[in-house]
């Protein structure tokens, strides 16, 4: 028995231990530019699945996005579920050496700390903590929980994006979120 739980524990340790770089995707292309794809606007449409892999959301998305003169982003999300609406906004600032933009620190609406958005090749990566609304206590005040996203874009044709998102609370994978981005025209109706 307690071989069992030992190989339990070092499972879950080697699997923190696991984590790709985003440079690792060096040598993909099409290029993932956070500042190319993320500007118009973006039609996304995905699933929630729990840790049994079972579907238990899907939704379809539309993403604002803009830049200023500064060279600051901002990604305002709105996303339809089968059970409800959620909406967030994304800042990007941008993270410079050498006079390029080699990153972005990036910050949400429900995200508490700003986190690194990393980019290399066809990949963006970033892992943060999200503040998921779980509902209202009796005085109406939002309750929520954390989870922390490990999420991964890869861009997989010209203005085509496939986001893996895994979800965890204790190092325990909890869920996970797939879903395609695709850059429309202004006019195009993504819901």
């Amino acid at each position: 028995m307690l071989y069992r739980y030992l190989c339990v524990f070092l499972t879950i340790l080697l699997a923190g231990c696991g984590s790709v770089e985003v440079s690792s995707n060096k040598a993909f292309s099409p290029e993932l530019d956070p500042r190319r794809f993320f500007d118009g606007k973006i039609c996304a449409d995905g699933v929630v699945r729990d840790f049994s892999g079972e579907q238990i959301r899907y939704f379809n998305a539309e993403i604002l996005a803009s830049w200023n003169e500064q060279g600051t982003g901002k990604l305002v999300e709105e996303f339809r579920f089968n059970d409800g609406t959620e909406y967030r906004t994304w800042t990007l600032q941008p993270v410079r050496e050498g006079g390029q933009v080699v990153a972005y620190r990036a910050s949400a609406t429900d995200v508490p700390q700003p986190v690194l958005m990393t980019f290399a090749g066809n990949a963006i990566h970033m892992d943060y903590v999200l503040n998921y609304q779980t509902g209202v206590d009796d005085q109406g005040q939002p309750e929520t929980m954390a989870i922390s996203m490990t999420d991964r874009m890869y861009q997989v044709t010209e203005g085509v994006v496939v986001n893996e998102t895994v979800m965890s609370k204790f190092g325990l994978d909890v869920g996970q979120v797939l879903l395609v981005m695709r850059k429309v025209e202004a006019d195009t109706r993504c819901f």
